[in-house]
């Protein structure tokens, strides 16, 4: 089966990475954003990607070409950027005879399901969570069955609580692209956009069934908050709980689930829980919790928790030497 992944948007609510890096590269529990995304799908057998890629697209194609020189992958420019559906319609040859079907999988989104279920479903599936604000996100309404009788984008008066987490498996992909080229031939926006949304309820309207697959946990890495759970949450599993063997670090206590790069030099040092560093980084006398920091960088003397340091970055905290008597009060608030 093939993948399609849209990873053509600025991300503007993790800036200011996303300056120099497109939202998908960002790292997370030990990868980037877009590697545990592949990884995934290669994993449960996807073994063709679409790439749709926009915002600081060389960089991703040149990610995905070294870091997975055996992907069959193609690569498609957004360029300018209309929505999710604008995307898919730009790349909708590369997938529409597919008789296979195809996954779509947005590309700032990583989900707990099992993928090969899902893709063993019949027909059209989308997955979905139950959410507490669902006034935010695309919401599937059902009906008898479990059947999908609307799609709808952020609507002010939910009827439904259960949002699409931006995986979907279509089974008639050339029927998604005529859904895709009427909206795109129409002008049918919502929110200024050209959404997926539309697309679906479409083929929903002339006749295809779709039915739900629920997801264990939805993580959309576009903000630092929702970043830092997922770092958090991946870094709890087995594999990374089982599998990290540090070299000694002086002087350091590592309190697990970390994840340390490559040719770290870190001493004088508290590091975790919930830590991921990169390659070739320097901790110097610091305290470091629920925390991402990239390679290159540097950390000196600082207490940190819930922090996002980007690569070649250099933090430098404050050191004191103090002769302390009675009834003194010092705050460095």
């Amino acid at each position: 089966m093939k993948a399609v992944i849209p990873v053509a948007g600025i991300g503007s609510r993790l800036r200011p990475h996303t300056h120099t890096q497109p939202k998908s590269l960002v790292p997370v529990a030990g990868n980037t954003i877009l590697g545990h995304i592949i990884d995934r799908l290669s994993a449960a057998g996807v073994n063709e990607f679409v790439f749709i890629i926009g915002y600081l697209g060389e960089k991703i194609e040149n990610y995905v070409r070294r870091q997975y020189p055996e992907l069959r992958a193609t690569f498609v420019v957004q360029e300018p950027r209309e929505g999710i559906a604008h995307a898919l319609w730009l790349a909708r040859e590369q997938f529409r005879y597919d008789k296979e079907g195809i996954l779509i999988l947005l590309g700032d989104t990583i989900v707990d399901i099992d993928l090969p279920a899902m893709m063993a479903m019949p027909g059209n599936v989308l997955a979905i969570k139950e959410v507490k604000t669902p006034s935010l996100f695309g919401l599937v309404e059902t009906g008898a069955g479990g059947r999908v009788t609307k799609v709808v984008e952020k609507p002010r008066i939910p009827k439904s609580n259960y949002a699409m987490v931006g995986l979907y498996k279509i089974a008639n992909p050339d029927w998604l692209a005529s859904a895709l080229e009427r909206i795109v031939e129409q002008d049918q926006r919502t929110h200024g956009e050209f959404q997926l949304t539309d697309a679906l309820m479409l083929m929903i309207q002339d006749g295809a069934e779709m039915t739900t697959a629920s997801v264990d946990n939805w993580f959309d890495c576009g903000r630092k908050e929702s970043l830092l759970e997922a770092n958090a949450r991946l870094l709890n599993r087995p594999e990374f709980l089982k599998r990290r063997e540090f070299p000694e670090f002086p002087d350091t206590i590592i309190i697990p689930p970390v994840s340390i790069g490559k040719d770290c030099q870190i001493s004088g040092s508290i590091i975790g829980p919930n830590v991921a560093i990169g390659d070739r980084t320097i901790v110097k006398n610091t305290i470091l919790t629920d925390s991402i920091i990239g390679s290159y960088s540097e950390l000196r003397s600082a207490v940190m928790h819930d922090c996002i340091v980007g690569s070649d970055a250099l933090f430098r905290g404050t050191r004191h030497s103090l002769n302390i008597g009675d009834n003194t009060e010092i705050d460095y608030s």
